[in-house]
């Protein structure tokens, strides 16, 4: 039989969980009449349990020699996959198995179907804050409602995972990259609402390191698909403030100040450099088509 849906744990030093998890998966899957398979990605844990316990639970393990990241151990994943649709979720409890058929209900009408995390979910009040603003960041410059913009828990039709395989990051930025990239290349994206629950163990996340990571790529993504969404308010602030200070002078020291012409000409440069990164993400675009 020909295998549907592949789930990919990612696990990292999550002995405490991940035989739990294994289970759980199981049982939803056995009565969810889907064929699949479920493979354990070991990111180089270093607790001495993980993989035995997966071994123990004779699904499919894959090793990573070394901590690689969480995107990492989702590629790894991704590559070995026999299935035509993926579906990530974690090995730390915190994502709940039995929300799978829930996720996996839509996947004939859409390409990527994400866990949304309700506000009933039990998620540490700086993540919600740095949650909130990365959110808010992001639905600005994708021109669309976000709804949670990193939930590690969704499925999606594997071969777009694979189109993008090359600009997915090694690191927890992995969601963020493939949901911006779906967007702005128009995939048919669904929310579906989850609740999650504390996690086993330590978080990976740390909120200022990771917090800069993510501000940065959500940037960096738009810049390579819609790069005028950056450019051109960061040309209107530098003109306004320019053109601002020049009159002020001119009225009241009846003098043309550098600042004033040096902002100007800042503004023209931010904007044609923002025109010929369109031309060159449009140009990237018809290549991958």
């Amino acid at each position: 039989m020909k295998t549907e849906v592949t789930i990919i744990i990612p696990a990292y030093n999550e002995g405490k969980s991940i035989g739990k998890v294994i289970d759980q998966v199981k049982d939803t899957m056995s009565h969810a009449g889907v064929s699949h398979e479920i493979v354990v990605v070991d990111d180089g844990s270093t607790d001495g349990t993980t993989a035995a316990i997966v071994n123990e639970k004779g699904v499919k393990l894959i090793q990573h020699p070394y901590n690689k990241g969480y995107g990492a151990a989702l590629k790894t994943g991704v590559r070995n996959a026999e299935g035509e649709i993926v579906l990530f979720i974690d090995g730390d409890e915190q994502q709940k198995p039995g929300d799978i058929p829930g996720l996996l209900e839509f996947m004939d009408k859409y390409d990527m179907v994400i866990g949304w995390r309700t506000g009933a979910s039990k998620i540490p009040i700086f993540r919600k804050l740095g949650k909130l603003i990365l959110g808010s960041l992001a639905n600005y410059l994708a021109g669309w409602k976000i709804p949670d913009l990193n939930s590690g828990f969704r499925a999606i039709k594997k071969e777009i995972v694979l189109k993008y395989m090359a600009i997915l990051p090694d690191t927890f930025s992995f969601t963020t990259t493939i949901t911006l990239a779906a967007i702005k290349e128009g995939y048919n994206l669904k929310y579906v609402p989850i609740e999650t629950g504390e996690r086993v163990g330590s978080s990976k996340i740390k909120f200022f390191r990771d917090g800069f990571r993510f501000v940065m790529l959500i940037l960096r993504m738009i810049v390579l698909f819609e790069p005028m969404k950056v450019f051109l308010p960061v040309s209107l602030v530098l003109f306004l403030g320019g053109f601002g200070y020049l009159v002020y002078n001119l009225i009241i020291a009846l003098n043309v100040p550098d600042t004033s012409i040096l902002l100007i000409v800042s503004s023209l440069i931010v904007f044609f450099f923002g025109l010929l990164a369109d031309q060159i993400s449009l140009i990237l675009m018809k290549k991958k088509e």
